[in-house]
């Protein structure tokens, strides 16, 4: 499941406008950002990396792999379709845990923080270079994320030299790290766009957003 260039980082401040811009209008910082607490992020650490979401995703590109018969080595039945879920799920758990890991040692914020600008197209271009950037300081000003570009394939890599057959190599991790990333950029558009406030779907079924911030933008 889920390689983009991160811009010339150039802060502008602007004391008339509620937002510090960095870089370009798609990536604004609240000037009301609070970095958020230790148990916030562990929360949504434990929440993306065990909670329902990866659950059902990995059940899903379970059942897809087991539907094309991949790895083949596995077979199938009930017992090459759990070989598939844990593979799935602890490339999930292993790339989240990277990324909340390496973000600590960064001292970066990797929470995903809903754009304050309008439009489809700068919501997106929002949501995609978010997927690559993360908040520093006290201030949240963006920076290109390190940890978000390694994470995806942390968990293939493991995968692949972990538990995978042994024909599959370095360029099969990286593959499928591709297919993480696109997943996870994915992830990020839709925690852009779709309604998750007090009255939506989500919040009915207690499916919080799994890597949302605490302080949400104006389109919320």
């Amino acid at each position: 499941m889920l390689p983009i260039l991160s811009e010339a980082q150039s802060l502008t401040v602007n004391v008339d406008s509620p937002a510090t811009e960095v870089g370009s209008a798609s990536r604004r910082v609240y000037s009301a950002y609070v970095r958020p607490t230790e148990k916030a992020k562990l929360d949504n650490y434990l929440f993306e990396a065990y909670g329902p979401y990866p659950v059902a995703g990995a059940a899903v590109a379970a059942g897809i792999n087991q539907f094309t018969n991949s790895p083949p080595e596995w077979n199938q039945g009930v017992v090459g379709y759990s070989r598939r879920f844990g593979s799935d799920f602890g490339i999930l758990a292993i790339s989240t845990t990277t990324q909340y890991g390496l973000s600590e040692a960064f001292k970066e914020d990797s929470l995903y923080y809903r754009c304050d600008c309008t439009g489809v197209f700068p919501r997106l271009r929002h949501a995609v270079l978010s997927s690559l950037t993360a908040r520093r300081g006290s201030d949240g000003h963006r920076v290109f994320s390190i940890p978000a570009l390694v994470a995806p394939y942390a968990g293939t890599m493991t995968a692949v030299y972990g538990w995978y057959p042994s024909r599959f190599d370095a360029k099969d991790a990286f593959r499928t790290g591709n297919y993480a990333l696109l997943a996870y950029i994915g992830s990020n558009v839709s925690l852009e766009f779709l309604y998750s406030g007090p009255n939506s779907l989500l919040r009915r079924m207690h499916l919080n957003n799994p890597h949302g911030s605490p302080l949400q933008g104006p389109n919320k």
